[in-house]
C-alpha cells in the first residue's frame, strides 16, 4: 500500500492580462519558467532559456512564488521583445 502524499498548495496565480501576455510570449518563445518545489510550503523558481535550465538560490513560499515568476517572466519579455 502506498503512502498518500500530503497535497501542496502554491496559492492562486494573479488574473492579470498583461502578466499573462508576457508569460505566454515567453512560453512561444522557448522560455519556461516554472516552480520547483523544495517542500510542501517552500518553492524554486526554475528559468529554461534556450535548453539551459538554471534555479533560484532561494525559496520562495506560496504568497510570493507567483509574483517572482511573473517578475521573471516580464523581465525576459521587455528585455528580448
Amino acid at each position: 500500500m502506498g503512502v498518500k502524499k500530503k497535497q501542496c498548495d502554491m496559492g492562486k496565480p494573479p488574473f492579470d492580462k498583461d502578466l499573462w501576455e508576457s508569460y505566454r510570449w515567453c512560453c512561444r518563445n522557448d522560455i519556461l519558467i516554472g516552480p520547483v518545489p523544495r517542500n510542501d510550503t517552500a518553492w524554486y523558481v526554475s528559468i529554461t532559456n534556450k535548453g539551459k535550465t538554471n534555479q533560484s538560490p532561494e525559496t520562495f513560499g506560496k504568497t510570493e512564488i507567483w509574483t517572482k515568476i511573473f517578475e521573471y517572466a516580464k523581465f525576459y519579455y521587455e528585455k528580448n521583445k
